[in-house]
């Protein structure tokens, strides 16, 4: 191989290995700030701890900005959904973080004005970016994987739990998974009550993600319900389905 051809090899092995893909810096964080609840099924969020470690948040913000459009697209789907999923949870802490203690709820910073899910309040991908565009134009346009939704953290108590641990490529599918099982056993935000499926509000605003619902609720009639009978009538995808309120209070461990 010409001095050359080395020298591009080197220059695109460095740029492939520029973002530790197993985001240990996230996982650390993540590990010693999130409390798990009722048996894994729930979790709360440490923001004073993690203030207290607001320099290593930072440090690991700024890894995932330093990322080029062309370096992400050299990755596998998983390692790109595994990272957007990362940085829409690492960033929303920091968005709380600049307003804690003295917020409730994230949408304190406003549905209109100050929209913390439109806010374009950092950088992704050598662009401003928000929220939104993580969730919206990307991993419910462009990959299409309803179970991000049970990934994805809005820092609310009604929201599918922050993992205690950082997704990685290598282990996106086992996650996912579980993190779906987890969610749809939780009974405060999905049950069989009174003859009826009751859900998350997440399954009406996102309902074309997850069409048809019988038949997306029936893979997990065992999560969804303790009774024989009425798992069997989820499966056979006859449970009436409910909508429950949805807690926008902040899901923080005192």
């Amino acid at each position: 191989m010409t001095r050359i051809g080395l020298s591009l090899c080197f220059f695109f092995c460095a740029c492939a290995s520029a973002l530790d893909h197993s985001h240990a810096a996230w996982n650390t964080l993540l590990q010693k700030h999130v409390v798990v609840l009722d048996g894994g099924k729930a979790s709360q969020v440490r923001y004073a701890g993690m203030a207290a470690d607001k320099a290593a948040l930072e440090r690991y913000l700024g890894e995932l900005s330093a990322v080029k459009q062309a370096e992400f697209e050299r990755w596998t789907r998983e390692q790109q959904v595994a990272f957007l999923i990362n940085a829409y949870n690492a960033f929303t802490v920091q968005k709380v973080l600049t307003r804690y203690p003295d917020l409730k709820s994230i949408r304190d910073f406003g549905k209109i004005f100050g929209n913390p899910f439109k806010d374009e309040f950092f950088s992704l991908l050598e662009r401003k970016r928000s929220l939104d565009w993580i969730e919206q134009e990307n991993l419910r346009k462009k990959f299409r994987e309803p179970r991000v939704h049970f990934a994805l953290n809005c820092a609310s108590v009604g929201c599918p739990m922050l993992r205690e641990e950082a997704y990685v490529g290598a282990r996106l599918e086992r996650q996912l998974e579980e993190q779906a099982a987890r969610f749809l056993a939780d009974r405060s935000r999905n049950r069989f009550a009174d003859g009826r499926l009751e859900v998350s509000k997440i399954f009406d605003w996102y309902k074309e993600d997850f069409e048809p619902r019988p038949a997306y609720f029936a893979r997990y009639a065992r999560a969804l319900a303790d009774a024989p009978d009425a798992r069997a009538l989820i499966a056979a995808g006859r449970a009436p389905i409910t909508f429950l309120d949805y807690d926008w209070s902040l899901n923080d461990a005192k």
